[in-house]
C-alpha cells in the first residue's frame, strides 16, 4: 500500500468511516507516519468543531449607516478616479461589445489588406496592370518626348559641324 494514497484518502476516512476499503485500514493499522497524519487531522477538525464565530458588534448597522452616508456626502470623484474604478472593480460586461466590435474591424481591415481590397475602387472599374499603366503614360506625354528627340537630334548636329578641338598631328 502506498502513503500517498492513504493521504487522498483521509478526509474521506475522517467525514465517512465507512467509504474507506479494508485495505486502507490495513495500511493505516500498519503504518505509523499515516497514523500520525490521520491523529493531526482529527485534532484539527476537533478545534475546527469548538469555534465559534465571533457576534458582531451591537453597533455594527449603526456604524455602517454613518459610514455610507459620509460616502454619499463626499463629491465625486473626477473622471480619471471613475474609470479607475470601473476597469478594476467591474466584470468587463461592458466592454465586451466595445471589444468585439473592435476585433471584427481588425479582421475586416487585417483580411481586406491581405486579399489585396485595400484600396476601394468603384465598382465596375478593373485597375489595370503595370505594362498598360506605363503605355498609357508614354501615350500621353508622346509630344514631350518628340520634343526631347528633336533637341537630341539638334544637339548631334551641332557637334558634327563643329571643329575640331584638338588639331591634328603632323
Amino acid at each position: 500500500m502506498n502513503c500517498q494514497r492513504l493521504q487522498s484518502v483521509m478526509p474521506d476516512l475522517l467525514l465517512d468511516p465507512s467509504a474507506v476499503s479494508a485495505e486502507d485500514r490495513a495500511h493505516l493499522d500498519v503504518c505509523p507516519t499515516c497514523q500520525q497524519e490521520l491523529a493531526a487531522l482529527e485534532g484539527t477538525f476537533a478545534l475546527l468543531d469548538q469555534w465559534q464565530a465571533p457576534e458582531p458588534s451591537p453597533y455594527f448597522d449603526q456604524k455602517l449607516t454613518v459610514r455610507l452616508r459620509e460616502e454619499q456626502a463626499m463629491p465625486p470623484a473626477g473622471w480619471f478616479e471613475r474609470l479607475r474604478s470601473r476597469l478594476l472593480f467591474n466584470t468587463g460586461r461592458q466592454f465586451r461589445p466595445i471589444l468585439a466590435g473592435a476585433m471584427a474591424m481588425v479582421v475586416l481591415l487585417g483580411g481586406g489588406t491581405y486579399a489585396g481590397i485595400s484600396t476601394f475602387s468603384p465598382l465596375g472599374q478593373v485597375e489595370a496592370s503595370a505594362t498598360v499603366n506605363d503605355l498609357q503614360i508614354l501615350d500621353r506625354n508622346a509630344q514631350d518626348f518628340q520634343q526631347m528627340d528633336q533637341l537630341l537630334l539638334q544637339d548631334d548636329d551641332s557637334q558634327d559641324n563643329a571643329a575640331p578641338a584638338v588639331p591634328p598631328r603632323s
